[in-house]
């Protein structure tokens, strides 16, 4: 066989929605893509991020950059998939690089964008103001209109009062910040919420109720509704298991042994999760990667799945990044007009990090409306 014929046509879809296409051979290692995408960016803090595929039956899997491609894609060719963020950096305030911070913005975008962040009505509009002025700039009567908020799509619940409140905040409170800024202000109130982080496993509860389930930087997580209903910190998580599309928590709380159980709708569903689980469990909690043992999905060593998360740990990544000291990477910015969110504009803007960025120091939790904007019911999309 030629090695034209080995060759696969790989496309990977980026997080302001354009694309880069290669090639790859047959035998080729899902790091390979991951490197490549990293490298078209330049990006060095990298083991936030990974790339994501969705399979013929409609089930999300993150790319193992140990296997080869070809091997977990089940789809026909070309290959399609998306560059996401994996593991949500639980202080963005010590990402040190302005690129990183921009690619973890136009995730939380995204989140926003699809109901998976869900906002109290002060934290939304201080967020859409956020993105307003990053992507807009300051305000200027004499080129924007009095309803120009209602042209930026943010939110999948949008009223009218949002947008003014958006409006009043952009106005008043965010002039004169660059893109920089105004996103690293995002950053640092969205890690305050409750679903920073979370992609949503649906799923029944013992008592057949519906549930998701999420894992973020303090521990494993259980929402009912907008509600977080559960929080188990990694310190209390002792380990997850599964068993056809049963799933199982095991920990301790109050001194005492608790094992949570929920079913999934399908073997798969139930196996994806439980590889969340154990690469989020390890990515945090772990002190550094030599702890990280293979684990098995059963009690009984010699049945169920085994797997064992093979990238650095949150404490390795920090300590990586600051020691990084190249000069800082040009960071080409996506306007609204190359993403899904806004229409008339459409051009890019070359930003250098020229010196270190300090966030707004602003009150997050005062004056909360109680309610959410946003809905974690929605069906967040495959490939978003």
């Amino acid at each position: 066989m030629s090695s034209l014929a080995q060759e696969v046509q790989c496309t990977v879809r980026l997080l302001d929605d354009s694309e880069i296409s290669c090639c790859i051979q047959r035998d080729t290692k899902g790091q390979f893509l991951l490197d490549h995408v990293c490298n078209y960016y330049s990006l060095l803090e990298k083991d936030y991020f990974g790339i994501r595929y969705v399979d013929p039956e409609k089930q999300r899997h993150w790319l193992d950059p140990s296997k080869p491609v070809v091997k977990q894609m089940k789809c026909h060719q070309p290959y399609t998939m998306c560059f996401r963020v994996k593991f949500y950096p639980q202080e963005p305030i010590k990402i040190k690089e302005e690129l990183t911070r921009y690619l973890l913005y136009l995730q939380l975008k995204r989140d926003v964008y699809h109901g998976r962040l869900l906002c109290p009505f002060a934290d939304a509009a201080y967020l859409g103001a956020c993105i307003v002025q990053a992507e807009l700039g300051d305000y200027d009567p004499e080129e924007h209109p009095v309803d120009y908020i209602s042209d930026f799509k943010l939110f999948p619940k949008q009223s009218l009062k949002l947008e003014r409140k958006i409006i009043e905040i952009h106005q008043n409170e965010l002039r004169g910040q660059c893109p920089a800024l105004a996103e690293l202000n995002l950053l640092q109130r969205a890690y305050t919420l409750d679903t920073y982080g979370v992609d949503p496993h649906p799923c029944k509860d013992f008592t057949g109720s519906t549930a998701f389930l999420g894992f973020t930087a303090r521990g494993f997580v259980v929402f009912q509704g907008n509600k977080r209903i559960h929080l188990l910190k990694w310190a209390d998580v002792s380990k997850f298991k599964f068993e056809g599309k049963t799933f199982y928590v095991i920990g301790v709380q109050r001194e005492k042994k608790l094992v949570l159980t929920f079913h999934t709708s399908t073997p798969a569903a139930c196996k994806h999760l439980w590889k969340c689980a154990v690469e989020n469990q390890a990515f945090y909690k772990c002190a550094k990667s030599s702890q990280i043992k293979t684990v098995s999905s059963s009690s009984i060593f010699f049945k169920g799945s085994r797997f064992r998360y093979s990238g650095r740990v949150a404490k390795e990544v920090i300590e990586a990044s600051s020691k990084i000291q190249r000069e800082p990477p040009v960071v080409h910015r996506s306007h609204f007009g190359q993403s899904r969110s806004f229409t008339s504009l459409s051009h890019k803007q070359l930003i250098m990090n020229m010196e270190p960025l300090l966030p707004a120091l602003s009150s997050s939790r005062e004056n909360r409306d109680s309610a959410d904007i946003g809905n974690t019911h929605t069906p967040a999309c495959i490939h978003t």
